[in-house]
């Protein structure tokens, strides 16, 4: 029973918007009704004119409502003969569209993923490697340091053992001199 309310609400709907609408095509009564008032017009009747006037304005109304009733009755036929089992096959291959195409999406989604997690991995990687490298940069840093501040005391080394070896060699002269005077 319920489902008979939302039918009757669409051509309660479909009754308003066509008897606020002029008719579509008119029927061939509307034709012949149109074609006698011509013919009464031309005709050229004196005091007539106004009764004439007044029947075909109501016969033209009755025409338009009888073109709106028979639009209705197409509506009602065309509400009334649709296909159930046909728009259900319809809209269930609508749904296997659909989920196929998120299905679709759902995989294409996961590449994405899978490649931005390589691509991010990939920028890891490399910032360790910078970060390795500034790391290295700074031992070769401090290691350049020492080497320079060995090299200063292998000089200082150098000019000691220079000076030690003359001292040396002037103390043995020292000592041939004193023994020379000694005797």
């Amino acid at each position: 029973m319920s489902s008979l309310y939302p039918r009757t609400k669409e051509l309660s709907r479909a009754r308003k918007s066509l008897s606020d609408s002029p008719p579509s095509s008119p029927s061939p009564t509307a034709k012949s009704f149109r074609h006698d008032r011509v013919s009464r017009l031309d005709s050229g009747s004196g005091s007539g004119d106004s009764t004439t006037d007044r029947l075909l304005g109501r016969t033209s109304a009755y025409t338009r409502r009888e073109n709106r009733l028979a639009s209705l009755n197409k509506l009602d036929d065309e509400f009334g003969s649709r296909d159930y089992k046909k728009m259900y096959e319809d809209a269930l291959a609508e749904n296997e569209k659909l989920k196929s195409r998120l299905e679709d999406s759902k995989q294409e989604l996961a590449k994405i993923r899978t490649q931005l997690e390589r691509v991010t991995q990939k920028q890891d990687r490399i910032s360790e490697r910078s970060s390795v490298l500034e790391t290295e940069k700074r031992e070769k840093r401090v290691l350049e340091k020492k080497v320079s501040e060995m090299e200063e005391e292998l000089k200082v080394l150098t000019e000691l053992k220079s000076d030690n070896q003359r001292l040396k060699d002037e103390n043995g002269a020292l000592i041939r001199v004193i023994s020379k005077l000694s005797k």
